[in-house]
């Protein structure tokens, strides 16, 4: 008996499932929001990234504080 819990959530996606998809979201959104969308998703992985590994913005803030001198 297989007690393995099942972690596939999309089963067989190939490119014709992913070239659909993104002709939906083409559809939705419009070409012009698209790479604002991909900017924004890519920030958002980023910022997650760095909330989980437990880096934090001191550098930046080091950085910013040199400048302002």
């Amino acid at each position: 008996m297989n007690t393995a819990p099942n972690l596939a959530i999309l089963p067989h996606v190939g490119p014709w499932e992913l070239a659909l998809i993104l002709l939906i979201v083409l559809v939705i959104f419009g070409a012009n929001k698209l790479p604002k969308i991909a900017k924004d998703l890519g920030h958002g992985i980023r910022e997650f990234k760095k909330s989980i590994s437990g880096e934090s913005d001191d550098k930046k803030d080091e950085t910013t504080d040199t400048k302002k001198e």
